[in-house]
């Protein structure tokens, strides 16, 4: 997936810009992005302040992390249960 070229701090700001009263053509035409990106950006980040979204990217990734470490258990107790049902 390719990362986004704006920071969720920067996002943000693009999107309290847009609720201060600009026009949301005007806001995307000056950082050069779509009006879809926005929107986009707008229904993941719309209502966050900065430190909710440093804190929702921490959750991701420790969820990111803990999904391995549940597949590599699955992986190994998988591999045990064959190894056992063999017969020497």
């Amino acid at each position: 997936m390719k990362s986004s070229r704006f920071t969720e701090e920067q996002i943000i700001g693009l999107l309290k810009e847009q609720e201060a009263g600009q026009r949301t053509a005007d806001v995307c035409r000056r950082h050069g992005i779509s009006e879809a990106t926005f929107y986009k950006y707008k229904s993941k980040y719309g209502g966050l302040q900065v430190s909710d979204a440093k804190r929702l990217k921490a959750l991701e990734s420790e969820n990111s992390q803990l999904k391995k470490l549940l597949a590599e258990t699955m992986l190994d107790n998988a591999v045990l249960k064959d190894v056992n049902s063999k017969k020497w």
